[in-house]
């Protein structure tokens, strides 16, 4: 199927432009010819110039205010909704996640964007012991009522599905696994020098009482799992604001996939396997590693590996990352290094 193009000239629209994966998009879209005016909101102020960025313009307001969200998509040709609570998602989170990303969903309707671009993430599908081994767009998104980061990814979908339904605007919905990279770091003051080894419990901490620990210890329960830089979300995205290919949902990921050994190694820790009972365990320590953002926790939770298929990205998309998997972590953790150096010795 031929790319579906666009004309030179649009006007795009991004709520979270500043956020982990907004700054690099913003990025891509400064590059892109096609593009010639971006309108960023956020509810904190920015300087478009502090980046270098010469198209984008700063808008201050915030999505659960409709007539914010009126404002920034008017006009625009494609609007793209970043802004999402990922770390401290939960109940109390629902006006932001469900009914601001809703206000976006239906101003950019309303508005006549031609094209509206939603990142959700891998975590929609949920952590199901009947989940496929390798995770295609046709799997229904059903969520994990205990987690509320991915309860609120899949019942978000059925509401963007609801909100387009008989519109003119078309949707694009990108399913990335965990982002990492040097934009997208969580990170927690010294904690690469906590021995992890010391904080856990019960039959996984005997695992490691015969270990003489030189290093931090990071349990693995050998799920492997994959990475996708946030540059590569960025061109998916940027593709998908230009109009290639089909409009529906993408999954992202890179080809290779890592298990919590390889990050060990990357950090210059031990890693020591652990048995299927201990998983649950694990999950609460892995949750609070510096180097991988908060969807690391779901990848624990299903007990068996999270795995994306991304041929329909390839396919319609053209959509090739640069980065494996393994270059992604080395990536992290590397700037990771350098944040921590500078803040003990500025």
């Amino acid at each position: 199927m031929p790319p579906r193009t666009s004309p030179a000239g649009l006007t795009v629209a991004v709520t979270g432009p500043t956020g982990e994966i907004g700054k690099p998009f913003i990025r891509a879209l400064e590059r892109a010819k096609e593009v010639t005016r971006i309108v960023g909101m956020a509810r904190r102020p920015f300087d478009p110039a502090t980046h270098g960025w010469k198209k984008t313009e700063y808008r201050q307001g915030d999505i659960t205010n409709r007539a914010d969200v009126d404002a920034l998509v008017a006009g625009a040709d494609v609007v793209v909704h970043l802004a999402f609570i990922v770390l401290e998602a939960s109940a109390g989170t629902r006006d932001i996640n469900l009914q601001g990303s809703r206000n976006v969903f239906e101003a950019a309707r309303d508005a006549g964007a031609r094209r509206l671009v939603y990142t959700s993430s891998v975590a929609a599908y949920g952590f199901h012991s009947d989940n496929p081994d390798t995770l295609t767009e046709d799997v229904e998104p059903r969520g994990t009522d205990s987690f509320p980061y991915s309860q609120q990814k899949a019942e978000l979908e059925g509401v963007l599905e609801e909100v387009l339904a008989g519109s003119a605007t078309d949707a694009y919905v990108f399913r990335p696994c965990i982002v990492a990279g040097p934009d997208a770091m969580m990170l927690v003051e010294a904690m690469p020098y906590i021995r992890l080894g010391e904080r856990l419990p019960g039959a996984v901490r005997a695992l490691f009482d015969m270990v003489p620990v030189l290093k931090p210890v990071l349990p693995d329960p050998g799920i492997p799992f994959q990475l996708v830089h946030h540059d590569d979300v960025a061109s998916a995205l940027r593709a998908a604001v230009l109009g290639r290919g089909t409009p529906g949902v993408y999954n992202l990921a890179a080809k290779d996939t890592i298990t919590f050994s390889d990050l060990a190694r990357a950090l210059g820790w031990y890693s020591v396997p652990i048995p299927e009972l201990a998983v649950d365990a694990t999950a609460e320590i892995v949750a609070r590693l510096p180097f991988v953002p908060a969807e690391a926790r779901w990848v624990e939770a299903g007990r068996k590996p999270v795995l994306l298929d991304t041929g329909r990205a390839r396919r319609e998309l053209r959509w090739r990352p640069r980065h494996s998997s393994q270059d992604t972590l080395v990536a992290t953790v590397g700037a990771a290094r350098g944040d921590l150096q500078a803040a003990v010795d500025p």
